[in-house]
């Protein structure tokens, strides 16, 4: 696959929005609005800490998103005659890497300044969790062994983006854990992680020929695309555990993501490779949207 296979570079400001990814912010959206919807009914609901978390969630996430390109550019692992899908601001020579890096610090340090406000309103543990939050992070492509790089993105951005961030947001408002956040933290880290899986599917070839040994790499072709339609069938299998088993039976309206998620299931299964994957990965950020909304929703309209 050659570059020209992969949309025009943008210029100006748009190239920094395009480094941060904007496909992949649902992850971010999801959890702090699953887990505020969580803790309706519990517990006060105080508008400017669901904020604040949201800021933090945000902030990690495209901290990760700017500290990966940032990592992989400088290791040359984004070979501009391979890569296949959203723009690398290093590995292309749009920005340079001391740029990069900077965005990915200042993007920490504004998820670090709301999380400490939010420490400071609940508790100080929330300060070791956002330090964890921020060096896992870093680390998932920095750093002289970076976990990507053999195979545990997926566990970081299961445990990150699904358990802590949903139970995360309900604690800030309740101040103690919760059996339906841990619960509910399930649909919305695997339908996460599922777009890992999927970006990483597209990945494949080139990973490969780098060295960076990613799930989907050491999994191979098919067994990656059997992971990614597990886990969306693990995710909506989730929904009626949260639904039923905490007595907040609109949550099942998430179950409604099931019709969203058809498509791209199909193209997977039916072989797309590299930018064919593109649209899929799209069709998914979607999916784990819209489910993550009705979620919560569902979760809100069902408090006691």
């Amino acid at each position: 696959m050659t570059a020209a296979a992969s949309p025009s570079p943008p210029v100006g400001w748009r190239c920094w929005v395009a480094g941060a990814r904007p496909r992949t912010l649902p992850a971010a959206i999801v959890p702090v609005l699953v887990g505020t919807a969580c803790a309706v009914g519990v517990a006060e609901i105080h508008g400017w800490r669901a904020v604040a978390a949201g800021v933090v969630a945000l902030g990690l996430q495209i901290g990760t998103n700017f500290a990966n390109d940032y990592s992989d550019g400088v290791r040359g692992t984004d070979d501009p005659a391979e890569r296949v899908g959203p723009v690398r601001l290093v590995g292309w020579g749009i920005k340079p890497a001391a740029a990069v890096k900077r965005a990915a610090l200042v993007s920490f340090l504004v998820a670090m300044a709301a999380g400490l406000a939010l420490a400071v309103a609940v508790g100080p543990e929330l300060v070791l969790v956002g330090a964890a939050s921020v060096a896992a992070g870093w680390f998932y492509t920095g750093g002289s062994r970076p976990y990507g790089y053999y195979g545990f993105g997926e566990v970081f951005v299961f445990v990150f983006f699904g358990l802590v961030a949903t139970v995360g947001s309900a604690y800030v408002q309740t101040g103690y854990l919760t059996g339906l956040s841990a619960v509910a933290a399930l649909p919305v880290g695997l339908l996460a992680t599922a777009l890992l899986v999927v970006n990483n599917l597209r990945d494949i070839p080139g990973d490969s020929r780098s060295g960076k040994r990613t799930l989907a790499v050491r999994l191979g072709d098919r067994r990656t695309r059997v992971l990614y339609v597990g886990l969306l069938v693990l995710a909506f299998m989730a929904v009626p555990l949260v639904a039923g088993g905490f007595g907040r039976g609109p949550a099942a309206a998430a179950l409604v993501g099931i019709v969203l998620a058809r498509p791209p299931v199909v193209r997977v299964l039916e072989g797309a490779r590299g930018v064919a994957l593109i649209p899929v990965l799209g069709a998914t950020g979607r999916v784990q949207l819209v489910t993550g909304v009705l979620l919560a929703a569902g979760l809100w309209i069902g408090a006691p």
